[in-house]
């Protein structure tokens, strides 16, 4: 499944923040280079604040009311001052940013991930989730082709159905 790129791409990050907690500046900036950011460091100050955020973006993953993650989303991009500026830096071609490049780090990964979730909410609101294994928090963005997705991994998925699988040949 392809999203536009704020819907894609910075959702994914959004899903890393949540996942990552609050991991070293280091840890993050690798995963948001995963996910294309061309961000190549972040200050201690900046990581914390950043995973702060990521606390903040989780609601947005598990609530399973639409109406609800609209809510979470609205005052995301209000707390972000999400506001579109079209720009061209290393060499790209035009493309939207939802903060201005003077903005610091923070300022724009708050702007980028409030509107990629904003965009996925728009496009494909059941794409987002938290992984149905008890015990299990890892959220996720659903690529998968039908939109199906119920776990984070098809780790957490085995156990799950082995579980169950024991729990049939038990009572039977």
């Amino acid at each position: 499944m392809h999203f536009n790129p704020y819907g894609g791409s910075a959702a994914q990050v959004a899903a890393g923040l949540v996942n990552l907690g609050h991991a070293p500046a280091a840890e993050l900036v690798a995963m948001m280079r995963s996910h294309g950011m061309s961000l190549r460091r972040l200050s201690a100050a900046d990581a914390a604040a950043v995973a702060d955020w990521g606390d903040r973006l989780r609601p947005v993953f598990a609530e399973s009311d639409v109406d609800k993650r609209v809510d979470v989303v609205n005052e995301l991009l209000a707390d972000s001052a999400c506001r579109p500026f079209i720009s061209r830096h290393d060499g790209l071609a035009a493309h939207l940013h939802y903060a201005s490049e003077e903005s610091g780090a923070v300022r724009r990964l708050q702007a980028y991930t409030a509107g990629g979730l904003a965009h996925l909410l728009c496009e494909e609101p059941e794409r987002l989730g938290t992984c149905d294994r008890p015990g299990c928090g890892t959220v996720y963005v659903d690529t998968s082709r039908n939109g199906r997705r119920r776990y984070c991994t098809t780790k957490c998925a085995t156990r799950v159905y082995v579980a169950e699988h024991r729990d049939r040949r038990r009572a039977g």
